[in-house]
This record gives structure tokens, C-alpha cells and sequence, in this order.
């Protein structure tokens, strides 16, 4: 065996272990959806916040349920139904129908503190005229239609600390309309439910497990009769329907692009080897890349994943050059000696523009470059020592010759439409000009993969269900959770006043669910030792038309709660409050954060002004308090988020220029390089904002990529050849690659998800116009010997 011979038998060796070894990586990589991905690595304590809440916040662990079709009376029947089944599944944290069934642990925790957790146990609460008034207002309340309920629970509780606790706590007061006992929506159409899963937002596998929970439950109600059907809206469905579309999209592509592109190579090759062999180093760099971003990052997102298919649209190119360039009588390993530095440069272009996205804070932004520089680098070795191996003896492919005439004509005639470019150009320049900012999209909606329809469904069951969106925020932080709480009851007053002013129709606050240990131990003071409470309680009686002992359990529950131990988290445990305060009091680097969400804001900045502009000594509890809009964060977010992709974008194109200038080392050279580069970026950007869409993080992706895959057509138009059947050859090569390039993304540009969609269109046309472009922007290079400044 010569060593030519066992060089490449140990390139194939390195490469097959190379295989398994990504092979097992990727196996084991889990593939993700969660948007926080493309959120900061190190963010701001704000976007912090609203990082969490994307991913953990109580709005994130709800799933809206309606019931549609059949008769009314089989709606509610169904709604029972259901929620029977699912509660008590440890998936489900807790399930509202509007029955009363489901709050057995809520309501026995509410009941059993009632005098720790009520805001209105004050000393004046239990004198004789305090007893007297809430005596008189329980006569009040026995003869409306609330009194049965009111006279099972007036022994122990006359002072109705727990009405004001259910009110409160469990939205007793002004829900969801009901028929018979069971939440529909305000035209009676829909049956209504309401979820809270136990597993975080993030959790999609678990949020997955959920959804099949809820749908066999209704499957299993319905039975086989009736013509009812179920509808889910909310985070969780639309993050499972997300990572189900990527990834079903970005199969779909994949696979449409690899069959149309296998047909273009076997139509040129006509050799299903050589195809195999044309589709290795694409196959083997996606590999590599997921492996790359599994090891780096330890998930995969979804968005990456259909990123893979782009990689098809490049990597392909390099076997593309290799198979058509190698001419009757010339190995393949000199027709790779002789085109490597052009191809190595091409690379290392893509890979220094890509390479700034690794300095991204955003993973998901990093996950992508990190992705294309493995997969570009890997794909390139592919063809650099195993290709040539693996190609049979003596092969040489003439189809290209036959077709490389007629394009070569093509080139030699482009140059005439250099006056047109240059007014195309212009006038695009001069479009984007006027256009200005508008043509970059500043809402993080704008990267939404949710159908409108979906969105409506979602508005309409949240204003049936009463269910919050966290729209806004008040934010207040402390050092430790008795601080945090002790904060958020300092809020009640400022919110009870902008409750009566009608700027806000009402808040939560974890203080409700469980008071400060400071508050409590106030409480428990306010109620009076037995006999003297006895002696209160026989004063206020006088004249009424109660039975002198009827308030007994009142005595001894009074006496209970004032001598018991004080509420703690654990204290929750079994119910779903226990969640609701998880939700809302968070821990937030070494301090914890409480957050009271405010309901029925209708004027923003007449809040904000409002809490901004009251003193604090009319006030204080504002003070240090924060007003957070979660959809104005989440648009600040995503626009500094664009500005810094835009940033490493230039930084990118400057680093690309600064490379080919030090490899040129022609000035001419440089400029006849960059030109039909630039000159595509804003043919491009124009047209795709001319056609009614605004640009994205995402766009600029995609238009690195173009500069990538264009500087191969450059550079190869450039390099001058030893004769005209090399130049043929030469043309025919860029060109069939290019088509391949366009097929590869402009499968994408038909997919549904903004991200993918907006990739594939700007690099099929970018592309496109890059090839274009280089015909028409190239100098005429004379048939000769190589010169070394482009070799």
C-alpha cells in the first residue's frame, strides 16, 4: 500500500468515526422551542423578569379550554366530565370549570385561616360596635340570594372574613358567566375551562403530556356520540404548536429540497454515485453542526434545526465545483489543487461573517453561527480528503462541458447591463433610503409563527374566561421573602386608590395568599382574648335575633387562630395557591421579586404618570415600586436585540472585506470582488421590503448568508484560468451551484414560520441576484497561467 493510499484510508477512517461519533451527540440532544432561547444570556434585571415570565410566569402554565358544538345541556355535561377526569393528575396543578368541586384544599386553607389571611381583621373588628355592624350586615346578606351559603358559615364566622377571602382569592365576584354551575362564554356557545399545568412553560415535553391528557379526557367524554369538539388556546399550545411546525417545516424543506436538488445533479452527473458523493459533505456538515450546538449549548432549537436545510443550499456547492471542473484525463485531486485556495477563501469569509454571531448575548443568535461555521468548515473537509477518495477512477463528467458554452456566451454578454444595475442599485439605495427605520420590524410579534386566528381565539377565551395576560405589572423586590411580602401589602393602598379612581379595574398580589409573618402576628394581636371577646360578642347581640349561643365555633376559631403557628410557604402545599404564589413571588439573583399583576388598564402612561407623579408621603409604597409593560419590554427587548444583530452584521461585512483584501491583495481586485456582493445586499433588502414585508433579526441572517454563498460566485469569476475550456467550466460550475443554492432556500421561503421564511426569501434572491450580479460586474480574465494573489 503506498502512502497516497493509506493517507486517504485514515481520512476515511477519521471520517466515519467522525460520523458515529455526531451521530450518538445528536441522538442524544434534545430539540427546543423555548423562545428564550433568543433572549438574553446575561439580560438586565427587567429582562430578566420578563425572561422568566416567558418562560415560568403564571401567564406561561395556563391552557384555555373551550367546549364547542352539541346542545348546551351536553356542553356543561362534557365540562364536568373533563374536569373530574383531570383533576388530581399530578400534570395538572389545578382545573376551573366554575364548580365548586375543585377547590377542596383552596377553600380548606382560606377557611381554616381566614383571620390570619383577611386584610379586615383589625382591633376595631372585634369591639362590641365593630361585632355589632358586621351582625347587622349578616341579617342584611341572609335575606338576598347569597344567605344559604352565608348561614351555613355564620356560626364560625360572622364577621364574613371568608366571603371577602373567596371574593378575592377564587373570583367569586363578577367571572365568567354560568349555567348550571359551569363557566360558558357570554353568547353561551362555548363551555369553558381553565388549566394551570404543574410543569414550567419551558417544559414542552411536559406541556405535550398535558395537551394528550386534556384531549383523551375529552376524547373519553364524548364518547362515540355527540358532535361536540374540543378547543385549546394559550402559551402552551401555541410552544407546542411552534416546535411542531419548525420541525415539521424544516423536514418538509429539507426533504423537497434535497429530492429537487438530487434531480438537478443526477440530470447533470447522471451517476447515482456521484449524487450520493454531491450530497455528502452537506449531509456530514449539518451532522456536525447539530453535534457542534448539542455539545456548546446542550439543546438544539427548533429554528436551528430548519436552519439545516440552508446548509444544503451552500455546502452542496464546494462537490458542485470539484465534480464539474475536473475535465476527461485529469484527476480529480489536481482539479481540487488547483480550485482549493479559491474555495478555502470562499469558506473563510462565510465563517469570519459567521463567526461574529458567536459573540452574540443571545444563545439562539450564537447556536446559528456556531451551527454554520461547523457545518460550512466540516462540509469543506468532506470534500478537500474524502471525496476524491471515494470518486471512481478516472471519473470526469462532460454533460457540463456541453451546456458551459452557452453560459459562458451568457457572462460574456452581461457586462452590457452594467448602466441598468448601477440604476437599479441607485434606486434601490434610494428606496430603503426613504423608507428608513420602517423597514425594520420593532415588535417581538413580529417573529410570531401563531395563525391571526389562533391569536383572535385566544383574545376571545381570555375575555369569556376573565383569564389574566399579564399585560401589566407592578414590580416591587427585597432582600428576603418576608421583606418582598411586607413590600407588596405596602401596595394595597396605592392600588385601592387607583382601583376607585377607575385606572385600574383590580390587581392580585402574593400578600393575599400569604400575608407577611409581620401581618400576621398584627392579626392574630386583633383578636381579643377569649372572655373578653366572649364579653363583646354578648354586648352586640343585645336586641338582635340570634341565639346566645349560636357563635360558639366563632369563640373557639377566634382563640385557634390567635394562638397558632404562622403561615409559611409549606403551608400551601396541596393546594393551587401553592402555584399562584410561586407565580408571583420569584426569587431573582440574591433577592426576591414580587409581582402584582394589575387588571383592566385602559390608559398605560395615565398609570404610569400617576405612579410616578404621587408624592411619597401620600404614597410611599410606590416608591421603588415598578411599572412593567410586559408587550412594551418584550418590543425594547427585541429591538436592542436587532440592533446588536445588526451590529455583528456590519462588523461581520467588515471583517469579510478586511479578509479579502488581506488574500486579494489587489485593490481592483477587491472592489471587483465586493461589488456584486453589496450591490445584491441592496437589490434584495429592497425588494423584499417593496413586497410588503419588514425586516428582521432574521433577515440579516440570511443576508450574511448571501454574502457568503456570493463570494464564492465572485472569486471564482475573478480567478483567471489556464484556457477557455477551464473558464467554461468554470461558469458552469457557479452556476449550477447557484441553482442548487436558490432550490435549497427557496423551499423555505414557502414555510409558515417567519423565521424560516424569511431566510429562504432573502437568500434565494440574494443569491440569485449575487450570480447575476458577478456576470455582470466581472472583469474579462485572459486565458493564462494562475496568478498567485488569487491561488
Amino acid at each position: 500500500m503506498t502512502a497516497a493510499a493509506r493517507k486517504a484510508g485514515w481520512g476515511i477512517a477519521a471520517w466515519l468515526a467522525g460520523l458515529i461519533a455526531c451521530g450518538l451527540l445528536v441522538a442524544r440532544t434534545p430539540v427546543t422551542a423555548d423562545l428564550s432561547a433568543f433572549l438574553p444570556r446575561s439580560p438586565s434585571p427587567t429582562q430578566q423578569l420578563l425572561v422568566d415570565q416567558l418562560r415560568d410566569g403564571v401567564v406561561s402554565r395556563l391552557i384555555l379550554i373551550a367546549i364547542e358544538g352539541d346542545t348546551p345541556d351536553r356542553r356543561t355535561g362534557l365540562s364536568r366530565a373533563v374536569a373530574a377526569r383531570l383533576r388530581g393528575n399530578p400534570l395538572v396543578a389545578a382545573v376551573e370549570n366554575g364548580e365548586r368541586t375543585g377547590r377542596g384544599a383552596d377553600g380548606a386553607y382560606l377557611w381554616t385561616n381566614r383571620y390570619l389571611l383577611s386584610p379586615a381583621v383589625t382591633p376595631d373588628r372585634f369591639t362590641p360596635d365593630g361585632l355589632r355592624k358586621a351582625l347587622e350586615n349578616d341579617l342584611r346578606l341572609l335575606q338576598s340570594p347569597a344567605g344559604m351559603a352565608l348561614k351555613q358559615a355564620l356560626p364560625a364566622d360572622p364577621t364574613a372574613e371568608i366571603l371577602t377571602l373567596t371574593d378575592r382569592m377564587l373570583g367569586d365576584g363578577g367571572g365568567p358567566a354560568s349555567r348550571d354551575g359551569v363557566w360558558v362564554s357570554a353568547d353561551g356557545t362555548r363551555a369553558l375551562l381553565l388549566v394551570q399545568t404543574a410543569a414550567p412553560g419551558f417544559d414542552l415535553d411536559a406541556q405535550q403530556k398535558t395537551l394528550d391528557l386534556i384531549r383523551n379526557a375529552f376524547d373519553e367524554a364524548r364518547g362515540t356520540d355527540g358532535s361536540a369538539h374540543l378547543v385549546m388556546t394559550g402559551p402552551a399550545v401555541f410552544s407546542v404548536q411552534t416546535r411542531d411546525r419548525i420541525e415539521a417545516d424544516a423536514t418538509r424543506s429539507s426533504i423537497v429540497a434535497t429530492a429537487l436538488v438530487a434531480g438537478v445533479l443526477l440530470l447533470v452527473y447522471r451517476s447515482l454515485r456521484v449524487l450520493a458523493l454531491s450530497l455528502l459533505p452537506a449531509a456530514t456538515g449539518t451532522l456536525a453542526g447539530i453535534a457542534a450546538v448539542g455539545l456548546g449549548f446542550g439543546t438544539v432549537h427548533g429554528i436551528t434545526l430548519g436552519f439545516g436545510v440552508t446548509l444544503l443550499g451552500e455546502s452542496v456547492d464546494y462537490a458542485i465545483y470539484l465534480f464539474t471542473q475536473t475535465q476527461p484525463g485529469s484527476p480529480a485531486r489536481r482539479t481540487l489543487l488547483r480550485i482549493w485556495p479559491t474555495l478555502l477563501l470562499g469558506v473563510a469569509t462565510s465563517v469570519v461573517g459567521f463567526g461574529t454571531m458567536l459573540f452574540s448575548s443571545f444563545s439562539g443568535l450564537a447556536q446559528l453561527g456556531l451551527f454554520s461555521i461547523t457545518g460550512l468548515v466540516v462540509a469543506l473537509a468532506v470534500t478537500r480528503w474524502v471525496l476524491p477518495t471515494l470518486l471512481p477512477e478516472g471519473y470526469a463528467t462532460e454533460r457540463p462541458a456541453r451546456m458551459a458554452p452557452v453560459l459562458t456566451a451568457l457572462t460574456r454578454s452581461a457586462p452590457r447591463l452594467r448602466l441598468p444595475l448601477i440604476a437599479v442599485t441607485l434606486l434601490s439605495l434610494a428606496w430603503l433610503a426613504y423608507q428608513g427605520p420602517a423597514i425594520w420590524a420593532s415588535e417581538l410579534s413580529s417573529l410570531s409563527p401563531v395563525a391571526e386566528s389562533d391569536q383572535q381565539l385566544d383574545e376571545a377565551l381570555r375575555r369569556d374566561l376573565g383569564a389574566p395576560d399579564a399585560g401589566h405589572l407592578l414590580v416591587t423586590g427585597a432582600a428576603t421573602v418576608e421583606e418582598a411580602l411586607a413590600a407588596a401589602e405596602r401596595l394595597a393602598v396605592p392600588l385601592e386608590t387607583l382601583t376607585r379612581d377607575r385606572l385600574i379595574a383590580g390587581y392580585d398580589s402574593p400578600a393575599l395568599t400569604l400575608p407577611s409573618q409581620a401581618a400576621q402576628r398584627a392579626r392574630q394581636a386583633a383578636l381579643p382574648p377569649p372572655d373578653q371577646l366572649r364579653a363583646a360578642l354578648t354586648q352586640a347581640l343585645q336586641g338582635l335575633p340570634f341565639r346566645p349561643d349560636a357563635f360558639a365555633p366563632f369563640l373557639a376559631d377566634a382563640e385557634k387562630a390567635r394562638t397558632m403557628p404562622l403561615l409559611t410557604p409549606a403551608s400551601l402545599d396541596g393546594t393551587s395557591l401553592k402555584l399562584k404564589l410561586d407565580s408571583l413571588l420569584v426569587r431573582s439573583g440574591t433577592g426576591w421579586t414580587a409581582m402584582l399583576p394589575l387588571r383592566g388598564v385602559t390608559d398605560p402612561q395615565a398609570l404610569a404618570a400617576r405612579l410616578a407623579g404621587i408624592p411619597a408621603a401620600h404614597i410611599p409604597a410606590a416608591q421603588g415600586a415598578v411599572l412593567l409593560n410586559l408587550k412594551e419590554e418584550s418590543d425594547t427587548l427585541y429591538r436592542t436585540y436587532r440592533q446588536e444583530a445588526l451590529t455583528l452584521a456590519v462588523l461581520g461585512a467588515g471583517a469579510i472585506m478586511l479578509l479579502l483584501a488581506l488574500a486579494l491583495r489587489s485593490l481592483s481586485s477587491l472592489v471587483a470582488a465586493v461589488m456584486p456582493l453589496a450591490a445584491a445586499v441592496v437589490v434584495t433588502m429592497a425588494s423584499v421590503t417593496a413586497l410588503g414585508q419588514t425586516l428582521t433579526i432574521f433577515h440579516l441572517v440570511g443576508l450574511l448568508l448571501v454574502v457568503g454563498v456570493g463570494s464564492n460566485y465572485s472569486l471564482l469569476f475573478e480567478r483567471p484560468e489556464q484556457s477557455p475550456a477551464l473558464r467554461e467550466r468554470t461558469v458552469a460550475s457557479v452556476a449550477i451551484a447557484n441553482l442548487c443554492t436558490v432550490i435549497g432556500f427557496g423551499t423555505l421561503a414557502f414555510s409558515a414560520i417567519p423565521v424560516l421564511h424569511g431566510i429562504g426569501m432573502t437568500v434565494a434572491v440574494g443569491a440569485f441576484l449575487c450570480l447575476a450580479f458577478a456576470a455582470v460586474l466581472t472583469r474579462r480574465q485572459p486565458a493564462g497561467p494562475e496568478t498567485p494573489t488569487h491561488g
